[in-house]
């Protein structure tokens, strides 16, 4: 009977070791675009710093190590809030099938609702007649979020210029990126009917 006993573990730790991924490989995040992203551009920040390092780019280099330690944390998906007061077009993934291309398609965010948890919101499309603090632009921009990311998108009451929580923002310009950056109006926008991502305000 103990030789059965016997047999049995080893059987389970033999098939263990046959099913589960090896401690020595790399983890999953690591394949991430974002987490290559960021690895890269600390690495370049630091390469290109000689002495002294200035406040504002110690800040960049601290951001970006956050960043890489909340996608290290296994977060693969950014969030969205809207508080502009209207519609706001939010970029997302069709399917998880499409989770590590660059396909994406737009989607429409009610005003005081966040994107649920799971979803991954890759980015926000801007229109051309919308303003936006700290950015001269002519056409429609879009902003592009890395995994790990809360993104809040809100109306200065005092400018009506629109204001993002990120201080260094990824702003895409049609034709830079495989992403869809229409020449619309805001007021297209807030035409559209806002997807169901959330259920009620999840402010």
């Amino acid at each position: 009977m103990k030789l059965l006993k016997v047999a049995l573990v080893v059987a389970v730790l033999f098939v263990n070791l046959l099913v589960a991924q090896p401690s020595w490989a790399d983890p999953s995040y690591k394949k991430n675009p974002d987490y290559i992203e960021v690895t890269k551009t600390i690495k370049e920040l630091k390469k290109n710093t000689e002495g002294t390092i200035s406040a504002d780019l110690q800040r960049q280099i601290d951001e970006l190590e956050f960043q890489k330690a909340a996608i290290e944390s296994g977060i693969a998906w950014g969030q969205c809030r809207n508080e502009t007061g209207s519609n706001l077009a939010i970029y997302g993934n069709a399917g998880e099938e499409s989770e590590e291309s660059e396909s994406n398609q737009l989607y429409f965010l009610a005003n005081g609702q966040t994107t649920p948890d799971q979803w991954d919101c890759q980015g926000v499309y801007l229109p051309g007649d919308v303003k936006i603090a700290g950015l001269d632009k002519t056409g429609a921009v879009a902003i592009k979020i890395m995994d790990g990311t809360q993104l809040l998108v809100k109306k200065n009451p005092d400018t009506s210029k629109l204001e993002f929580n990120l201080p260094n923002a990824k702003f895409v310009k049609p034709g830079e990126k495989d992403w869809f950056i229409p020449n619309v109006s805001q007021a297209f926008v807030d035409s559209r009917i806002p997807n169901t991502l959330t259920s009620g305000d999840n402010g």
